[in-house]
């Protein structure tokens, strides 16, 4: 008999794949994750149970999102993400996803809920559209939200399209939140990758005030005296 692709399900069989130490290990991890509850179960068992109901209908996943359990609320978002990906859905389930992500965005509170899925269910979404949800987001006073400004320009930087990565990073350049520095720092390194030359102009700019963490994240593939310019730029 086919197995049945919804939320029990989907919840049964990862509650099967259950460890206390691994709970142990995430409640660790996450720590920061006031409110979330760990089931205890491996990334990577998560991501390839995902992959088995990539076929849940969306009613199922937000059903996932609304679980208290940090596992479940990431195996919906992994399901988003896979059909994000896939190039059979249609348009029409296409704008479902990025609405699903949109709307729920209080589901998606954490930072690896959103690197999860807003690349392919966000960013491949916008890839022909306009892209001034981006923007707004990149104001919000969710800290989750401004950090799916700048992931989801993942997508458009994997498409040699960096403007936004750049233009979103201005915005968020001087955020007071860790996570934000990391992923502004990382996503304008991969930006610069495609065009070295709007990463130093950006670094021109603002090397001197941006957090150093985010300093030091966007210039780690530049050469080492490169580098060492920069870095001299920050002050104390």
């Amino acid at each position: 008999m086919p197995e049945s692709f919804t939320a029990e399900r989907f919840v049964q069989r990862l509650t099967a794949l259950q460890s206390d130490e691994e709970r142990e290990k995430l409640k660790r991890y996450f720590k920061f994750c006031e409110g979330d509850e760990f089931l205890g179960v491996k990334m990577g068992h998560l991501f390839e149970l995902a992959k088995k109901f990539i076929s849940m209908d969306l009613v199922d996943v937000e059903k996932l999102m609304e679980s208290p359990v940090h596992e479940i609320r990431a195996g919906a978002l992994s399901i988003m993400d896979k059909q994000g990906r896939s190039n059979k859905i249609s348009p029409s389930h296409r704008e479902e996803l990025f609405n699903l992500y949109i709307r729920r965005h209080d589901r998606v509170n954490n930072w690896d809920l959103v690197d999860l899925a807003a690349p392919h269910v966000v960013g491949r979404y916008l890839i022909d559209r306009p892209r001034d949800i981006l923007y707004r987001l990149a104001e919000s006073g969710s800290l989750w939200e401004r950090r799916t400004a700048i992931v989801s320009t993942y997508y458009f930087i994997k498409q040699n399209q960096v403007d936004d990565t750049f233009a979103i990073a201005e915005k968020l350049v001087h955020d007071p939140e860790d996570l934000i520095h990391k992923a502004v720092g990382g996503w304008i390194r991969e930006a610069g990758k495609r065009d070295l030359a709007k990463l130093t102009s950006f670094l021109d700019c603002f090397a001197a005030t941006m957090p150093r963490v985010m300093l030091r994240y966007a210039i780690e593939h530049l050469d080492k005296p490169v580098r060492d310019a920069y870095l001299g730029l920050k002050k104390g």
